[in-house]
């Protein structure tokens, strides 16, 4: 499958673990901005593939908030459980292909390795369940053009690993099922938070390994509340949407670079979205990974 350029397709995919917070609204309306400042299409996925952290209710709170925001994205949206079958045949493909193999290291023994894999089952040929099913990648490089950030250099220890692509208790793992959704919707830039930078060069020599080309990606920096600290759902940030709608929104894109001017700060959101829509640079955004939200500039208006 080769992806139209002709028509623009970004697309933004949160978890359903929680509400959003303001990192997600950084993450949805840089992906948006992106996507329709190139008069392109903006898709919702829903990544609900790791069913132990989906939150009953999630997915529906996270899609009335976009719409509070004015954030109403194109076709239907998507959710991961929905395609398992999909990821099932990728699975099959790269088994048929001798791409995988069986591994029942826990994870005490990888952490004591440092966190990364040291390839120990390659060459065990397990087969009894349950196991968890790493990929032999291939080549990938060690660097990447980044759409905000330029040349992106990514540690060894990351291109050369052996990562999990389905794990011990059945699911499917993130690193694959992102790479697929994102092929078969024919998304042309991802837009997505600094945390996933450097699992960039894998998602693109899986790509390649597919047979199929990869999208462009480019990473915005992530809110955090400490140095490393990342503003999340798993630390309880607070709800996005019990906050006030146009200030949370100009906060967002001042976080973004893009702090509207004074004859538009205040508006509803709607009036704000299509200044951002009309002015968005991406090489406005901070190239930095990390922004302390202490340090944010606030919402209010400019005198």
């Amino acid at each position: 499958m080769t992806i139209d350029v002709a028509r623009f397709r970004g697309r933004f995919a949160p978890s359903p673990s929680g509400p959003l917070h303001f990192g997600s609204l950084v993450a949805a309306v840089g992906s948006y901005l992106q996507a329709k400042s190139q008069a392109g299409e903006w898709l919702l996925r829903i990544e609900d593939i790791d069913t132990s952290r989906v939150q009953p209710g999630a997915a529906d709170h996270i899609l009335r908030t976009l719409e509070q925001f004015g954030l109403y994205w194109d076709q239907t949206e998507t959710y991961q459980t929905q395609r398992l079958a999909l990821y099932q045949s990728y699975f099959d493909q790269l088994r048929q292909q001798q791409k995988i193999y069986g591994c029942d290291c826990n994870r005490a023994r990888i952490q004591s390795l440092g966190g990364y894999y040291d390839q120990h089952c390659q060459l065990r040929d397990l087969h009894n369940e349950p196991l968890a099913w790493r990929l032999i990648p291939g080549q990938v490089a060690d660097t990447f053009d980044d759409l905000v950030f330029g040349d992106v250099k990514i540690p060894a220890a990351i291109c050369q690993e052996h990562y999990s692509i389905k794990r011990r208790d059945g699911l499917f793992a993130y690193q694959l099922v992102v790479v697929i959704d994102d092929l078969q919707q024919q998304i042309g830039q991802v837009i997505r938070g600094a945390d996933l930078l450097e699992m960039t060069t894998r998602q693109q020599a899986l790509c390649a390994l597919f047979g199929q080309q990869a999208p462009s990606y480019g990473h915005l920096p992530l809110a955090v509340t400490a140095p490393g600290q990342k503003l999340s759902k798993q630390n309880h940030a607070a709800d996005i949407s019990n906050q006030p709608l146009s200030a949370s929104l100009q906060a967002a894109l001042t976080f973004l670079g893009h702090p509207p001017p004074a004859d538009v700060c205040g508006a509803p959101v709607i009036e704000i979205l299509q200044w951002a829509v009309a002015n968005w640079q991406l090489s406005l955004v901070p190239k930095t990974t990390e922004v302390q939200l202490s340090s944010l500039p606030g919402s209010a208006c400019p005198r």
